[in-house]
């Protein structure tokens, strides 16, 4: 019998939310489980995000669903990005189903819901029809009370000082 799936939430202003996130990733694919890494508002093919081809090598399966953010891709439209966002809830949501891995990271789902591009109730609904064993991940700034109660684990990852404050530029292999 395998253990009840808890939910965690990695969010807050500081560095360190999708590194916690892989890292645990890293652990439980290291276990022998069935890892899941699931991104939103990333591109990879741009920005590299090595991390992802890391887990895949070791065994994760991988999904990307949204071109970006408006911040970094300024032809996305509000429409379009919610649109790609519920049809990846949708496919993950049968992806569960199927599969049931022990493991589901979202990340940067959190953003989604803080810039309206999922109802908050959308992802609640989602959590509520996991799989009992299927321990969940979710990274972003912006966690809403409701998300944060309904976690298990929550960790606010803040920022005091970095880098970019001082117009240093993300560095490869630190920061992306």
């Amino acid at each position: 019998m395998k253990n009840k799936g808890l939910i965690h939430i990695y969010t807050g202003d500081g560095k360190g939310k999708t590194t916690a996130a892989v890292g645990l990733a890293i652990r439980a694919l290291g276990h022998g489980f069935r890892v899941c890494y699931a991104h939103f508002h990333k591109r990879p093919e741009l920005y590299g995000y090595n991390e992802i081809q890391s887990l895949e090598k070791l065994g994760a399966t991988i999904f990307g669903f949204t071109g970006g953010h408006p911040f970094c891709n300024k032809t996305l439209t509000r429409e379009q990005l919610q649109r790609e966002v519920r049809e990846g809830l949708q496919f993950l949501s049968g992806y569960l189903t199927e599969n049931e891995p022990d493991l589901l990271i979202m990340d940067e789902i959190l953003i989604s819901v803080r810039d309206g591009y999922l109802a908050e109730e959308e992802l609640l609904d989602f959590i509520s029809h996991k799989p009992e064993h299927t321990e969940l991940v979710m990274t972003g700034r912006g966690a809403t009370d409701k998300l944060i109660v309904r976690a298990d684990y929550v960790s606010h990852v803040t920022k005091v000082k970095h880098p970019y404050d001082q117009d240093i530029p993300s560095r490869e292999g630190i920061e992306f």
